[in-house]
């Protein structure tokens, strides 16, 4: 039985219409007067501070705390001003995918699995009254790598709902590769959706449990009594 479900954010749960890509620009501009950088870099499957810590390099900033700090406040203030505007959307199926496991008899407790910071993720899915269905996770606030990112999650999940959660009890859902290898890394089951970063021949690829162009491609009682 399923007891924790994991979600990424950014074309798993939703897109934003840019407005986390163009955050990443806009402070750069205005809190360390560097531009022209974010083109240069891809932002699929990554974590915020992966892709900081390229950008300062790219600027030739150096990568300290502190300009880390200073980044991430001016971040959070241009990702809402930005997302307020957004002609974003929700994922296609990704609320009657979450109704229906929250109407399961013993329905699971909902996570998210993502590289944004935790600020960055509240403020991209409020936005879509989505944030408040997710009770743990894991963010990029944990850590750098996406892999760790899954181990902290695990942790929580684990905290929560007893040490003897087994990492075949979670579910991870997301849409690129770096999705499919964290899951993978925790042992968890994976469950690809190719609703973002990548195509679902390319998600096959790498072995989720489950792949599907979206969520409306799968019965939720699938991937319970697994």
């Amino acid at each position: 039985m399923v007891r924790l479900v994991l979600f990424d954010v950014d074309g798993t749960l939703v897109h934003t219409g840019g407005a986390g890509k163009n955050a990443f620009a806009r402070t750069f501009a205005s809190a360390f007067n560097a531009h022209n950088g974010v083109q240069k870099v891809n932002f699929g499957g990554r974590t915020d501070v992966s892709l900081a810590r390229e950008l300062f390099g790219i600027h030739g900033i150096p990568a300290t705390p502190e300009n880390f700090h200073r980044f991430f406040a001016h971040y959070a203030f241009w990702l809402d001003h930005l997302m307020a505007q957004s002609n974003g959307e929700i994922c296609r199926g990704v609320r009657e995918f979450i109704s229906d496991l929250r109407e399961l008899p013993n329905p699971p407790m909902l996570g998210l699995l993502t590289g944004n910071i935790q600020l960055g993720a509240e403020i991209k899915l409020r936005r879509y009254g989505l944030w408040e269905w997710f009770e743990t996770g894991g963010f990029a606030d944990d850590n750098e790598d996406r892999n760790q990112i899954a181990v902290a999650a695990l942790a929580r999940g684990r905290r929560v709902l007893g040490q003897n959660l087994r990492p075949e009890e979670i579910v991870v859902v997301g849409d690129t590769p770096h999705d499919v290898g964290c899951g993978r890394f925790i042992g968890a089951k994976v469950l690809a959706v190719a609703t973002g970063g990548a195509k679902l021949e390319e998600l096959r690829k790498h072995n989720p449990h489950w792949a599907v162009k979206d969520l409306t491609r799968i019965n939720v009682r699938e991937i319970y009594a697994r």
